[in-house]
């Protein structure tokens, strides 16, 4: 009788998805599939919910609506506590697993380079929480406005930290919200007087991405009312206040709202589970995307520290996870057939980031876009990842009507005393 191997994997993001996919078409495999919620998220549009563009269903879709057609994946809404590679074991809240084979995909969280207590003033934005926790404030930034014109200066201030894709598109969306959606809503202010400031650290927005893109985003964006501070380091910060230093001194700078955009570090493994793990908290693996002294303990995406030829570590982004989790799928097959495996290779398929309405950055492998075109692309790449046929008709429907009518039909302000 063939016993089937067990297969645990823990995290349904975009790396944990691919793997259940590839590894469920194999038979002789079991999976089980645990995630603390009960959704898969599209982080890439997390922004738009931010920023009252999208509601959080249109980029959320439930674990077991993708699963339940194979028959061989079993998903748990649980929290893993506790992992015991030495046993095989994974223990949960209430119960725990044994594992042939185990693929750790959680993630990452909002990273404030050892400043814990920034989080308490300034958001981060990496699930739905954060996402109706920045578009509430946001909202009702607006509404205080109305309420008090006369402190409009002060309330209509929005400071975002860190220049990457996710700092670079919520400070556009944000500009575009204020100056082109909603400036004809209200009565007593005028929206287009918001003033949105990108705060980054290094010399140039968008750093991953070519020098030229750089600047392009930066110009397109201080068109769009943006102000921009490169070289500029962010020293503390307090209740709607940011103090920082640049090469023309330090001072202190408020905002309404503070929204931190500019870390990240892998989401907590129990100490107790013995990772070796680096100084953003994430896993240390070899070329085969395993553990060496377990190798059938393999850890991907944003939870892995996969270091490249040259050392380098790979980028934080859904590439990365998908194609790992394709990889890791197909070595654990590999094994079971008794057949040896080849070092994980990334394929590097370009870098995207959307500056505003009509205008984005995309770059390839030799080859590069700016504006309309960009954007273009950017809004089919963004679709045709988006999991879930329903999901992504949403989405273009509601992406074509607020094309054409200025329109963000999702600015439901939700519990604001909880805000």
């Amino acid at each position: 009788m063939n016993v089937k191997k067990h297969v645990v994997v823990i995290g349904a993001g975009f790396g944990g998805l691919q793997a259940v996919k590839k590894l469920s078409k194999n038979k002789d495999v079991m999976i089980t599939l645990i995630d603390r919620n009960n959704h898969h998220l599209f982080q890439p549009l997390l922004y738009q919910v931010a920023t009252a563009v999208l509601s959080p269903a249109d980029i959320g879709i439930p674990i077991r609506s993708i699963t339940d057609r194979l028959k061989n994946v079993t998903v748990l809404m649980d929290e893993v506590t506790k992992i015991d590679k030495s046993r095989n074991i994974v223990y949960l809240n209430k119960k725990e697993l044994s594992y042939d084979y185990l693929i750790i995909a959680t993630g990452a969280r909002t990273g404030y380079f050892g400043h814990s207590d920034w989080k308490n003033y300034s958001p981060g934005l990496k699930n739905i929480y954060d996402a109706l926790r920045i578009r509430n404030r946001l909202l009702i930034s607006f509404e205080e406005a109305e309420n008090h014109p006369e402190r409009s200066e002060e309330l209509l201030k929005y400071i975002i930290i860190g220049g990457g894709p996710t700092g670079v598109e919520l400070a556009g969306s944000i500009a575009e919200l204020s100056h082109s959606i909603i400036n004809n809503d209200f009565r007593n202010i005028d929206t287009r007087k918001a003033k949105i400031i990108l705060i980054e650290g290094g010399s140039d927005l968008l750093p991953s991405f070519d020098r030229k893109l750089s600047v392009y985003t930066k110009k397109r964006l201080e068109k769009r009312g943006v102000e921009v501070m490169l070289n500029t380091r962010v020293m503390n910060i307090e209740n709607k206040k940011v103090f920082i230093k640049n090469p023309y001194g330090e001072k202190e700078i408020s905002g309404e709202l503070i929204i931190w955009a500019a870390g990240v570090e892998a989401a907590p493994l129990n100490a107790n589970s013995g990772f070796n793990v680096d100084r953003q908290k994430r896993v240390v693996v070899n070329e085969f995307c395993s553990l060496n002294e377990y190798p059938d303990v393999y850890v991907i995406g944003d939870a892995s520290d996969f270091k490249t030829k040259d050392g380098k570590p790979l980028p934080g982004v859904s590439a990365v996870a998908m194609q790992q989790g394709r990889y890791v799928a197909a070595s654990i097959i590999r094994k079971i057939k008794g057949k040896s495996t080849e070092p994980f290779r990334y394929v590097n398929k370009g870098n995207m980031a959307t500056i505003g309405r009509k205008d984005a950055v995309a770059e390839f492998p030799g080859i590069s876009f700016t504006g309309f075109f960009a954007w273009l692309l950017w809004l089919f790449v963004h679709l045709f990842y988006q999991v879930g046929f329903k999901n992504k008709i949403s989405i273009l429907i509601t992406w074509i009507w607020s094309y054409f009518t200025f329109g963000a039909s999702a600015r439901l302000i939700q519990n604001p005393d909880d805000m």
